[in-house]
């Protein structure tokens, strides 16, 4: 709809804002709301009456400003550019808008999300008279040092592609193809429009069977995650959610992150924007900032935008998906998010459920969460979302609604622990309340570098259940109380907590754990505990082998072992083993 449909505004509360005059205007359509041209979406219609959202801050709005809609849906520009760039929640490019604004960002302004005037090297992959379908890759443009843009056709598009340029520089308004469809001869460009509450559509889903490596201990021994999963990381105030989310952006082997800060601190993002530039990539020696997509709709923005801020990151997510991307989405936090849905369902005057969030909260969660997965492409080629949110239940509640809602949605549940976090304990995930479901999915990617590796994890996971048993009966009769047996257990228990759990993000050694390294740690963990309970059992005190060097030397392996020198690993193993066998022997 090329033509503009013109209201009036009639009501304003809040963020939202009623019109009328605006026949044929559908849901989800954009509209331009008062003289500043202020940026809304139609949430609802009600007979002649259009219930209209705004993105910004609409002070000074009144009954009888004009209201604007041509007809089209809240949509995310798609193409080279988005790599390594900062947006808003509708997609406004911030570093730009500074350029223009300063500080602060002007009511109605609107700049293109890409930068219309960059040159792109482009290079075809197809030539004229081929039959091109939607979703194919017709060629490339090196979008950063680490990211190779696959430029798509456009989804609803095929047919035979009658013309395209030759290698050289573009910008995203040339036309660089045409293809002959049904309908006519469709010229396509560098960049499109995709509506962000619509998902991209693929041939078929696929089971995920290879784990999303972390660096983190905790998470990818104990409770993994499989590319083109779902998890969440509920906690309450200061146990280290944004953290856990920055190191997870900063270390996770996924191809590109897209972090969107929803409703958090503005100086978390700063430190987001800051540290990125700065932090190099292990695996190939580039800055984390060229293969990072961040979205900014702080505490202090526009609470609308907050709702609209999390679409617009997973449909960014889903096109480089298409391109055969592993995508990694950072959500922090998903409970910012709903209490924007709370504050705008409330404003319409709806029915509240549970807490005074809105009945339909778990459907918008679902819908959010269901756009990860493994996909095979229209391509051909398979890709695949991890989505990772934050949620943050006041007082660390977990029955509270969008933390009940989040568990069943995801897979993968990493629940951090208010004292381990007060113990300064970090990652201070739970191994208690934490739980995956991935481990038989992904379980064959592991058995590559270890037969066992699933049975000795399930050991270790066990003395530390056992140890969460015990630490109850200690505090009501004493450790002194308890046999040897199960005195060792507490022991190589704090040993584990301190030596594997335990993970410090400054250490340059312990920051990221390579999976080699976790291996070799756990069954050093093990040999250790299996040993040493045979000893025990034969009459050696506890205090015996807690006091050889050999033991104690165990914590220190995590950060003075590097990742490519694990022969380090076996050569304390054997000490380890000596030192438990001459112990044996001097029964």
């Amino acid at each position: 709809m090329d033509e503009a449909l013109t209201g009036k505004v009639i009501a304003v509360n809040g963020p939202i804002v009623k019109a009328v005059g605006l026949t044929g205007i559908k849901m989800f359509d954009i509209a331009e709301v008062g003289a500043d041209r202020l940026i809304g979406e139609v949430i609802r219609l009600a007979g002649e009456i259009t219930i209209i959202q705004v993105y910004e801050d609409n002070t000074g709005l009144k009954p009888g400003d004009e209201v604007i809609s041509y007809g089209r849906p809240l949509s995310v520009l798609l193409g080279p550019g988005l790599i390594a760039n900062i947006y808003d929640g509708i997609q406004r490019p911030l570093v730009g808008i500074s350029e223009v604004c300063g500080s602060y960002i002007k009511k109605g302004i609107k700049l293109s999300p890409l930068d219309v005037n960059k040159k792109w090297d482009f290079q075809p992959l197809v030539k004229a008279g081929d039959e091109i379908r939607e979703g194919t890759i017709i060629g490339e443009i090196q979008e950063s040092p680490l990211v190779i843009h696959r430029v798509l056709v456009p989804l609803g598009i095929s047919g035979r592609l009658v013309n395209i340029v030759n290698a050289g520089a573009y910008t995203i308004e040339e036309n660089i193809f045409a293809i002959d469809t049904t309908a006519g001869l469709y010229n396509g460009k560098l960049a499109t429009y995709w509506p962000v509450r619509k998902p991209r559509p693929n041939k078929n889903r696929k089971k995920p069977f290879v784990p999303l490596i972390t660096g983190q201990r905790i998470i990818d021994t104990f409770f993994p995650i499989a590319r083109g999963g779902t998890a969440a990381i509920p906690g309450g105030f200061g146990t280290g959610k944004t953290m856990t989310q920055h190191a997870l952006a900063k270390w996770c082997n996924a191809d590109i992150i897209v972090y969107i800060g929803c409703g958090e601190r503005g100086n978390e993002m700063t430190d987001v924007l800051t540290d990125f530039p700065k932090l190099i990539d292990e695996r190939n020696g580039r800055p984390l900032i060229e293969r990072t997509v961040m979205i900014a709709n702080t505490s202090n923005m526009p609470v609308p935008a907050r709702e609209v801020s999390i679409y617009t990151g997973v449909t960014i997510a889903e096109y480089y998906r298409d391109m055969g991307y592993s995508v990694a989405v950072m959500a922090d936090s998903t409970s910012r998010w709903a209490e924007a849905l709370r504050e705008l369902s409330s404003r319409l005057g709806d029915m509240p459920a549970e807490e005074g969030f809105p009945p339909y909260l778990g459907t918008r969660l679902a819908e959010f969460y269901e756009r990860a997965g493994l996909v095979e492409t229209l391509s051909g080629r398979d890709g695949d979302i991890t989505i990772i949110g934050a949620v943050s239940p006041p007082g660390g509640d977990f029955s509270e609604p969008v933390t009940q809602h989040t568990s069943r949605f995801v897979r993968c549940f990493w629940a951090l622990d208010k004292i381990l976090a007060d113990a300064r304990h970090y990652p201070s995930i739970s191994w208690i309340d934490s739980y995956t479901e991935y481990l038989t999915d992904i379980e064959d990617w592991w058995k590559n570098l270890d037969d066992k590796w699933l049975i000795t994890r399930n050991d270790v996971m066990n003395i530390l259940l056992e140890d969460h048993r015990l630490e109850q009966v200690v505090k009501l009769v004493g450790s002194d109380a308890l046999p040897p047996s199960e005195q060792y257990i507490l022991f190589c228990a704090e040993i584990i907590k301190n030596a594997f759990l335990q993970q410090n993000s400054f250490d340059p050694q312990d920051k990221f754990c390579a999976p080699e390294k976790q291996l070799k740690l756990l069954n050093s963990l093990l040999t250790l505990y299996k040993k040493g309970l045979e000893l025990v059992h034969n009459g050696v005190s506890v205090k015996n082998i807690a006091t050889q060097d050999v033991v104690s030397e165990i914590v220190r392996l995590k950060s003075e072992v590097p990742n490519k020198e694990l022969t380090e690993i076996d050569a304390y193993m054997k000490r380890l083993e000596q030192t438990l066998a001459t112990l044996k022997t001097s029964l």
